[in-house]
C-alpha cells in the first residue's frame, strides 16, 4: 500500500468509500457521527483536493481509503478550545480528518494514520464518543486522550487525541 494525493478522477470512488464508512459506523453503534448529515459532502472533498490536502491509500490502481491531512501551527480552529483536559504540546502539528476505508482490507486506517504521523511527528485527531472502532485504533497506535472538543458540523462532542514522537 502507498499514499498519494487524491485526484479529481478519484471522486466517485472516494464518495463510495465514505458511503461504506457511514454504513459501517451505523452498524457498529455510531450512526450520528456522519450519518444524519451524509458527511462529508462531495463539495468539501473537491475543496480538499484543490488545496492538496486530500490523500488516498492505494494498492496498485485500487483506492482502498481516503483521508484529509494538513500540518502547521494552530491549523485546526476547533482545537483551540479543549475541555476536560489539555493538549500535550503546543508545537506545530498534523491533523487527520475524514479518514475512511472501503473495508476490503484490514490495516488501511492504521497505515494512513502512521503515514501522517511519519510526515510530522506530532499528530492530533478527534472522533465521536460513539466511534469505539476509531478510539480502539488510536489507542493501539499510542495516541493519548487529551480532552473534548466541539466541531461546527453538529452538537456532538468529540474525543480529542494526540501523539508525539519521543
Amino acid at each position: 500500500m502507498e499514499i498519494r494525493k487524491t485526484r479529481v478522477e478519484d471522486i466517485e470512488r472516494v464518495m463510495e468509500i465514505y458511503a461504506y464508512a457511514r454504513s459501517f459506523m451505523a452498524e457498529h453503534g455510531n450512526p450520528n457521527q456522519w450519518g444524519p448529515t451524509n458527511w462529508p459532502p462531495e463539495q468539501l472533498i473537491r475543496q480538499d483536493i484543490e488545496k492538496g490536502d486530500s490523500y488516498v491509500c492505494v494498492d496498485g490502481n485500487e483506492v482502498l481509503g481516503v483521508f484529509y491531512y494538513i500540518f502547521g501551527k494552530d491549523i485546526e480552529p476547533t482545537y483551540m478550545n479543549i475541555e476536560d483536559g489539555a493538549w500535550i504540546s503546543d508545537s506545530p502539528y498534523g491533523v487527520v480528518h475524514r479518514i475512511a476505508s472501503d473495508g476490503s482490507r484490514k490495516g488501511v486506517g492504521a497505515f494512513c494514520i502512521k503515514w501522517a504521523f511519519d510526515q510530522c511527528g506530532h499528530l492530533r485527531i478527534d472522533t465521536h464518543g460513539d466511534n469505539v472502532v476509531m478510539q480502539g485504533l488510536l489507542k493501539r497506535l499510542g495516541f493519548i486522550h487529551c480532552g473534548t472538543i466541539y466541531v461546527e458540523e453538529d452538537d456532538y462532542p468529540r474525543l480529542a487525541f494526540e501523539l508525539l514522537r519521543n
